[in-house]
């Protein structure tokens, strides 16, 4: 007799197994870069996991979260643990351009989904079989350039000083910048860089102004942004200022202050919530994730948080897809979690309307992209 009931009990254990494995949670790694020279834009990335989407297509979505202290080997090492330990369907992050690019190959060979919240559009072009993996959930310097480059036309601007991170997101603008600038007319008469973790670029500041720009764009993603703008005011230029989608973030402002008053950048509509119309199919996403970060930490969130807050978005719309072609844990389950990822139209979320495609794996058009203006130290939308 208890032969039999230690059969039945392990045949009732067989098939709780069984039914566990065919209902395995989906597992997501999230890298962020919370402490080091980029943790103004990790610091809200990491923060808004607690409020991404927890279901999707009746399984359990579970995030493991890890800090890379802004360091582009340590998100490598990210990446392996979470691939090879934690068995992960699909990864949120890094938080860094330099970082990102540095994963993308890892990510390929183990045929994971990377939905990375960077600025630099290289990590998705042009597009080959390792970026295939990759997609991105900021809007492509294209995109943010060309706003950018209309209101410089209109404005009168015929020469440009360009001053930009020596690193992915400063080269590819100033790849990208160029281009544009060349169509518009518009002549760039300084090109210099300088590093995130620099404390003075003095020496660019007065080649620049000793070129004599109309204005000036800096292309730099979070405080660092701050850094050569208040270098020319105190050295006494007068020209226009202009700063691209990686100066979206509360600090600028403060660390800016006067400095920074007329300042012109686009970016998303997070910035100027209030200001724009109803009708926009983002605003009231936006809104409710503002509104949960704020009530979870007592502080706005920087447009980066909202960067990783459509990853879940995007990941919660594919997952029931992906559902049909494989189990979660399982190869066929990630590479239909990537077609399903680029099979993704006209999904609004917190930073723009997405519509991927097997070319364009950042998907924005217009609607992700708001001119704003810095008026009386607050984000103004230009109109």
């Amino acid at each position: 007799m208890k032969g039999k009931n230690l059969a039945a009990s392990l045949l009732v254990g067989a098939l709780a197994l069984a039914v566990g494995g065919a209902h395995a949670q989906v597992k997501v790694g999230v890298i962020s870069s919370s402490t080091g020279p980029i943790a103004m834009v990790g610091i809200p990335q990491k923060n808004t996991v607690p409020l991404m989407p927890t279901k999707a297509g009746g399984q359990t979505i579970e995030y493991i979260a890890l800090d890379d202290g802004s360091d582009p080997t340590a998100s490598v090492v990210a990446v392996k643990k979470l691939i090879t330990e934690h068995k992960v369907d699909a990864i949120v992050g890094p938080s860094g351009s330099p970082n990102a690019m540095g994963v993308i190959q890892f990510v390929a060979e183990a045929g994971v989904p990377l939905l990375a919240p960077v600025g630099t559009a290289a990590v998705v072009l042009p597009m080959d079989d390792k970026k295939k993996w990759v997609f991105k959930t900021t809007q492509n310097d294209g995109l943010i350039a060309s706003a950018l480059l209309d209101h410089m036309a209109r404005t009168g601007v015929k020469t440009v000083g360009f001053i930009g991170t020596a690193d992915p997101y400063g080269e590819n603008w100033a790849k990208v910048f160029a281009e544009g600038a060349e169509k518009k007319g518009i002549k760039i008469v300084a090109d210099e860089r300088f590093q995130r973790q620099d404390t003075s670029v003095t020496a660019q500041a007065l080649k620049v102004i000793g070129a004599k720009p109309d204005a000036v764009l800096i292309a730099a993603p979070g405080t660092p942004a701050v850094l050569p703008q208040l270098a020319l005011v105190e050295r006494g230029f007068k020209g226009k200022f202009y700063q691209t989608h990686g100066a979206a973030l509360p600090d600028f402002l403060k660390l800016g202050g006067k400095k920074v008053e007329g300042t012109i950048l686009a970016a998303s509509l997070m910035l100027v919530l209030d200001q724009v119309p109803d009708t926009h199919p983002s605003k009231t996403i936006a809104r409710n994730y503002v509104a949960s970060y704020e009530k979870m930490y007592g502080a706005t969130p920087a447009t980066f948080g909202g960067n990783v807050f459509d990853a879940g978005l995007l990941l919660e719309k594919a997952i029931p897809t992906a559902l049909a072609k494989g189990k979660p844990g399982t190869p066929e389950f990630r590479s239909a979690l990537r077609d399903a990822l680029e099979q993704t139209k006209e999904m609004p979320a917190t930073q723009g309307v997405y519509n991927m495609t097997p070319a364009d794996h950042s998907g924005f058009d217009e609607r992700g992209r708001e001119l704003i203006t810095v008026s009386n130290g607050a984000w103004t939308l230009l109109k």
